[in-house]
This record gives structure tokens, C-alpha cells and sequence, in this order.
């Protein structure tokens, strides 16, 4: 009987919205991090969930990917909600059960039929200071422990940052010249304090309105801009600096990833490195993205919006930042379902009213979140602006080797 409500709420919610699927916030917290205090979040609520689980300093988007955050981890921590609003009553439902359902007819069959899941989420990732350098494992690294690999981009939204936090630079890559032995004897060095591994790479300035894509088995430290995160659909990661922001790091998380009877074995650390990639000469042309127009921008004017590519060199995820002008309606097409989220302004789109929150309670509902079905964006989904000096701006996340995408 259960599955049965199930079907019938998923069904309902996809045709309440006419293909458009209306998302709760959800809020992920982080024991080891502090947050930046930049995604809306009442200053009340940044600890609501206790001193142990730490900061909220991550808002997870379109997600069927359950947070990884041990053995305090919230039952459906990371996982997004779709609400049903049942005439009198608002309902949920997570977004993964909906999809484990109705498949393809939200997915699309390209997606479900390859990959049974949404295999994607996106994130905004809001810490105060900088990450530790760390390694996101390979397909084939990842397998030892039963996990996928885990490419991800950054995008850092004009919108999220107001400030720049304590170091608004991310180190990548290993310096050209360095050799695996001194990486090796950093990370031999992990419990001595301070292993200096960040000694052989480089950091660049983070730049509002950039961003940098990062496949697996790149070293990198995110800076403390406020980020917008699509990833592909895992949570593995092991982190090979021991001290940041004189803060430590916990042993047991740079053999995170690592399995059993391989812990100890610092060989199998440094080959989980993709070395190449890491010490590129052209690293910052090879991963660092400007925006680029999806077409002319003069066509896309006439037409009263402006689309950019924003996250564009992986083919495990793209994104895309939308600007619908003041006063304008447009109608934008895209060949594959995807996920919202909006930074500015309010207006319509479809059936739901959408608008840009300044101030989120925990477990507040809101207008801001949304999942676009695969025939809905292809049919072609209305936007209208109705504000004369706002504009419309949301952030779109979509799945693997999307079909627009072409640069």
C-alpha cells in the first residue's frame, strides 16, 4: 500500500507542476568546517542541529546523494524533498523516491536507462575559511570501496558574495618539477602537525562570476568564496593536508576512501593521484572557466533573456546561469532535465511562483528550488519577470553528456 501512496503523490506532483517540480531547502552540516554565513540561512539556525553536528555551511540541491557525515548523519541527510501540495495539506516526497518511480518520464529514458538514478546534485558550499587539500578518488580508486568517483566544478555566484571569507584562494595541482617521493613523504608526515604539502602547489584568486572544473585525482584546497558545486552523484574524498587554518585534521580522513587492508600503504595515496593532470603546466587553461554564451547574446536580448555556460568542460555534469531581463517573458528549451536554483529577482515560471528568499528559517519552506522533467524542457519552459528593474537570475545543474552541450 505504501509504494502504491508513493506513485500516486509522485504522480500527482508531477502533474501539479506540469513537469516542474517544486523543492524544500536542504541543509547539510559539517562537523570540521565553519560557515561563511552567505546562503541565506537565519543567523539563529547556522547551529541548530548542535554543537556536535557543527556549522551549516552547505545547502545541498537536487540531490538523491545521501550525505556521508558518520555516525551523528541525519536520516535523509542531503537528500532533496519534492512538496506536494494536496489541496489542503502540503505533502513530501524525496526527490530519489520520485524518480526511483516515475524513472524516465522526470530523468529522461537517455539518463534512467544508463545510470537508474539522478546521477548528479549541486550544491552551496558556504565555509568561512579554507578546505584542507584534499583528492576526490577515480572511478577505478573508488571501486576499492565500493564508491564512485567524484569530478566536480565550482562556480562562485556574484550573488553569494558579499565577502570573500578568511582566504578567498583555492590551491591546485602539485608544482611542476616536485617529485612523488616529497608528496609522499607529506603525507608520511600527516600526524607530525603541520605536513606542508600545500609547499608544492600553487593558489589562485578566487574571482566572482568564474570557475574552475576538477576532475578526480586533482589535489585542490577550496577557498572561502561561497560556491556553487555540481558534482557527480558521490561523497568520496580523503584529505592529504593535516593542518589548515591551524586547525587539524583527524588522521582517519586521509585513509577516508582507502580500503581496510590497504591503510597504511602510502603508495596506494600517491597513485590514487592523477600526476599528470596535477603538475599540467596549463593547469589554470585547462580548468578554469569563464562564462560563455550558450548563442549571441544580441539574439538572446531580443528574446528578453541571456544564458551563459558556467560549468562546461565535464562531461559528468554541466550548468548554466539564466538572466531573464526587467519586464520580459522568454521561453527557454533545453534537451535534458535539470535542477534550479534562483539567486535574484521573482516573477512565474509555469505554474509556480518563484522568488529569491534573503532569509531562509531551517525548515522553512520556499519558492526558490525547482527539478524541470525532461519533456518539460524540451517543450519549453515560460519565465516571466515581472519586475521592471530586477532581473530573473537562476543557477541550472543538469546530468552527464548533456545534448546542448556544444562549444
Amino acid at each position: 500500500m505504501e509504494t502504491m501512496d508513493k506513485v500516486s503523490l509522485a504522480a500527482k506532483a508531477l502533474e501539479q507542476g506540469k513537469g516542474i517540480l517544486r523543492l524544500a531547502p536542504t541543509w547539510v552540516p559539517r562537523s570540521f568546517c565553519v560557515p561563511g554565513r552567505r546562503i541565506k540561512l537565519h543567523p539563529d539556525d547556522y547551529y541548530v542541529l548542535g554543537g556536535q553536528r557543527g556549522g551549516i555551511d552547505e545547502r545541498w540541491l537536487s540531490s538523491t546523494t545521501p550525505a556521508k557525515n558518520g555516525p551523528l548523519t541525519g536520516e535523509n541527510e542531503g537528500l532533496s524533498a519534492v512538496v506536494v501540495n494536496d489541496g489542503t495539506t502540503e505533502e513530501q516526497i524525496l526527490l530519489k523516491d520520485l524518480i526511483d518511480e516515475l524513472k524516465g518520464a522526470v530523468i529522461g529514458d537517455r539518463l534512467w536507462n544508463e545510470y537508474g538514478s539522478w546521477p548528479m546534485y549541486s550544491k552551496f558550499f558556504d565555509n568561512m575559511g579554507p578546505l584542507p587539500h584534499h583528492i576526490h578518488h577515480s572511478d577505478e580508486y573508488a571501486a576499492m570501496v565500493g564508491q564512485l568517483g567524484k569530478p566536480e566544478a565550482y562556480y562562485f555566484p556574484p550573488q553569494l558574495n558579499n565577502h570573500g571569507g578568511d582566504f578567498p584562494y583555492t590551491f591546485f595541482g602539485i608544482a611542476p618539477g616536485t617529485t612523488k617521493e616529497e608528496i609522499r613523504e607529506c603525507l608520511q608526515n600527516f600526524t607530525k602537525g603541520d605536513n606542508k604539502i600545500t609547499n608544492y602547489s600553487s593558489a589562485y584568486r578566487l574571482e566572482p562570476g568564474t570557475g574552475w572544473d576538477v576532475p578526480p585525482g586533482i589535489l585542490h584546497a577550496p577557498g572561502s568564496l561561497c560556491t556553487y558545486e555540481p558534482q557527480k552523484a558521490s561523497d568520496i574524498f580523503a584529505m592529504y593536508q593535516s593542518l589548515v587554518n591551524e586547525a587539524i585534521i583527524p588522521e582517519e580522513l586521509l585513509w577516508n576512501g582507502t580500503p581496510e587492508d590497504r591503510k597504511g600503504d602510502y603508495d596506494l595515496l600517491v597513485e590514487v593521484i592523477d600526476w599528470d593532470a596535477n603538475v599540467d603546466p596549463n593547469f589554470m587553461q585547462n580548468h578554469f572557466m569563464r562564462p560563455r554564451p550558450v548563442k549571441a547574446i544580441e539574439e538572446m536580448q531580443a528574446e528578453g533573456y541571456v544564458e551563459n555556460w558556467i560549468c562546461y568542460k565535464s562531461d559528468a555534469y554541466s550548468a548554466k546561469e539564466l538572466t531573464v531581463l526587467p519586464g520580459q517573458t522568454a521561453t527557454i528549451k533545453d534537451s535534458a532535465a535539470y535542477g534550479l536554483i534562483m539567486m535574484q529577482g521573482h516573477g512565474k515560471m509555469g505554474v509556480w511562483d518563484i522568488e529569491t528568499p534573503s532569509l531562509i528559517r531551517y525548515g522553512q519552506l520556499t519558492n526558490d528550488e525547482f527539478f524541470v522533467s525532461e519533456k518539460a524542457a524540451m517543450e519549453g519552459v515560460t519565465i516571466e519577470n515581472k519586475s521592471t528593474t530586477d532581473p530573473i537570475v537562476m543557477l541550472k545543474h543538469f546530468g552527464p553528456n548533456n545534448p546542448d552541450l556544444v562549444l
